[in-house]
C-alpha cells in the first residue's frame, strides 16, 4: 500500500499537531474530471498562521477538510505535480501553482480555464474563487523555474499587499497622508509598503525592537519605530498586520480623531481582533472589484508589473532556508506560530 501523509492541527490549539497517514488513491479511484496532485514545494509564513486563527470566521478550514473532530488542515501556497489524471489536458507531469494542503497529495476536481483549472469539488463550491484557481506553470507568464522559492513565499502575500495598497489609493487614503503599518518586518507588510512608495503618503513602520534595524534596512519606510515609541499626531491610516490589542489601543488613544481608518489584515499575535474600531480587509473583495473595473487581463497586467518590481528587490532582503518532509514542516509551523521566525530568513519546505 502506498500511503500519503497529512499534517493536522487542533483548531482550538494550533500548537497541537499530528501527522496522519492513509492510503493514497490510485488512478482507478479517480472520478471523471479528477486529478491526483503530489505537493512538491511550499512556503510557510505568518500568513498561514492567519489562516488558522481566523479559519472558522472566513472558512479557511473548509478547503481541505480533516477527518478528525476538532482538527483542521492549514492551507499553504506552492507547487504541485499531477501524478494521475482523468483529464487529457492535465497529463501526468503537469506542474501547477496554487492553494495546497499541508499534505503530500490531494485530489482536485478540475474545470479547465485558459490558465489552468478551477477545483470544483463540492466542499469548495461556496469558497472564494481566488483560492480555488490553479495555474499551470507552462501557461503562467509570471512563472520562472529559477525563482520558485520567491513565488511560494511572496506571490500570495504580495497579491494581498497589492490589493490592500490599491484599495487605499482607490479611497484616497480616507483623507490621511500617513500610513502606519504594524509588524512592519513581515512580508505582507513590507510588500504593501513597497506598493505604496511614491503614492504621496508617509510610511511609518512599527516593529519589535529586535527587528528595527532589519526593517530600516529594507529602505521602504520613511520612519521605523519600536512598538513603544510615540507616533506623530497627524491624519493617519493604521494597517494592522499584528493583531495586537495593546498597539491598537495605544494608537487610538494617541491619534484620536486623526486616525481616519483602522484596517486589520494579519494576525501574527494569534488572537483574532474583535475590536469594532477596526475594519477587516478581505483581499478577494478587492480582487472582485478590480476584476470588474479592469477586466481579468487588465488586472493581470497591473499585478504583473508590480510583482516584477517587487521581485527585483526581494531576493536581496531575505535569505531562503530550505526544509524537507513533514517533520520539518511541523518544526517550521511551530516556530512561525510561536513568533520565533527571523524576519531576514524565509522558510521553504520541499517534499
Amino acid at each position: 500500500m502506498i500511503s500519503r501523509w497529512t499534517v493536522v492541527v487542533d483548531r482550538g490549539n494550533l500548537a497541537e499537531t499530528e501527522v496522519l497517514h492513509d492510503e493514497l488513491p490510485s488512478g482507478s479511484d479517480l472520478s471523471d474530471c479528477e486529478v491526483l496532485l503530489r505537493v512538491s514545494r511550499v512556503g510557510l509564513t505568518a500568513n498561514n498562521v492567519t489562516y488558522g486563527v481566523i479559519g472558522d470566521v472566513l472558512g479557511y478550514w473548509n478547503f481541505f477538510p480533516a477527518g478528525g473532530s476538532g482538527q483542521g488542515v492549514v492551507p499553504v501556497w506552492g507547487f504541485a505535480d499531477v501524478v494521475d489524471s482523468t483529464v487529457d489536458a492535465l497529463p501526468t507531469g503537469t506542474r501547477v501553482y496554487g492553494y495546497l494542503p499541508m499534505a503530500s497529495h490531494f485530489v482536485a476536481r478540475a474545470r479547465l480555464t485558459s490558465s489552468g483549472f478551477v477545483d470544483t469539488a463540492d466542499h469548495r463550491a461556496e469558497l472564494p474563487a481566488v483560492y480555488n484557481s490553479y495555474l499551470v506553470t507552462s501557461s503562467d507568464p509570471a512563472y520562472d523555474a529559477n525563482s520558485e522559492d520567491l513565488q511560494v513565499l511572496y506571490r500570495p502575500l504580495f497579491l494581498t499587499s497589492f490589493l490592500l495598497a490599491d484599495q487605499l489609493v482607490d479611497n484616497d487614503f480616507h483623507g490621511a497622508r500617513t500610513v502606519v503599518i504594524s509588524s512592519a518586518s513581515s512580508k505582507t507588510a513590507f510588500g504593501t509598503a513597497q506598493c505604496l512608495r511614491g503614492q504621496g503618503v508617509r510610511l511609518v513602520g512599527l516593529t519589535s525592537p529586535r527587528n528595527v534595524e532589519f526593517t530600516k534596512g529594507l529602505g521602504l519606510y520613511d520612519t521605523v519605530l519600536p512598538y513603544d515609541a510615540a507616533v506623530d499626531v497627524e491624519p493617519s491610516v493604521y494597517l494592522d498586520f499584528s493583531g495586537s490589542a495593546d498597539v491598537r489601543s495605544a494608537l487610538h488613544s494617541r491619534l484620536g480623531a486623526e486616525l481616519k481608518k483602522d484596517v486589520s489584515i494579519g494576525l501574527t499575535h494569534k488572537t483574532p481582533s474583535q475590536d469594532s474600531r477596526s475594519e477587516f480587509f478581505f483581499a478577494p473583495d478587492q480582487l472582485r472589484k478590480r476584476t470588474a473595473d479592469w477586466g481579468s487581463d487588465g488586472l493581470a497586467q497591473r499585478f504583473g508589473e508590480a510583482w516584477r518590481g517587487f521581485t527585483a528587490q526581494a531576493a536581496g532582503w531575505v535569505a531562503v532556508v530550505q526544509h524537507h518532509g513533514p517533520d520539518e514542516l511541523v518544526e517550521v509551523w511551530q516556530a512561525v506560530l510561536a513568533g520565533k521566525a527571523n524576519p531576514d530568513t524565509a522558510d521553504v519546505i520541499s517534499f
